[in-house]
């Protein structure tokens, strides 16, 4: 794998990090609701759901 995918993927660890902490998320803990959720599982489930989308654009240009 190249280097400079490998950064990336470290930069999206620390990101992912810094948004499954504690105080982000936090941010998200009301008793509002969209589509009959909490805000805090359509947040965590968004976030992963991003993650893994651009965990495979960064690895599948490494196969290129």
């Amino acid at each position: 794998m190249k280097k400079r995918h490998e950064q990336k993927l470290i930069i999206l660890s620390i990101g992912l990090m810094i948004a499954f902490s504690i105080p982000i998320s936090l941010l998200f803990n009301s008793d509002k609701e969209a589509l009959g959720y909490p805000t805090i599982l359509i947040y965590l489930f968004a976030v992963w759901m991003i993650s893994i989308v651009i965990s495979f654009v960064i690895v599948k240009r490494h196969d290129e």
